[in-house]
């Protein structure tokens, strides 16, 4: 997963948890865990990963908790 391409793609696949299943979503989130420990990987990198999940994480969080309920 240390390849640029598949790190981009990680990075936009994140922006995408609020439309992907949730094993889909689970692995995603696995996948970027894996990235954010890793300190060989550039950190720059790993901050934008970090970013992408913490949009991700955000935009999954206003589908599934509606108005009446509390996170």
């Amino acid at each position: 997963m240390t390849n640029p391409n598949s790190i981009e793609q990680l990075s936009q696949e994140l922006l995408d948890l609020d439309q992907v299943d949730a094993d889909t979503g689970a692995d995603l989130r696995q996948k970027a865990q894996e990235i954010l420990a890793e300190t060989s990987i550039d950190l720059l990198i790993r901050e934008a990963i970090a970013d992408s999940l913490s949009q991700g994480n955000q935009l999954l969080t206003l589908k599934t908790v509606g108005r009446e309920e509390s996170y």
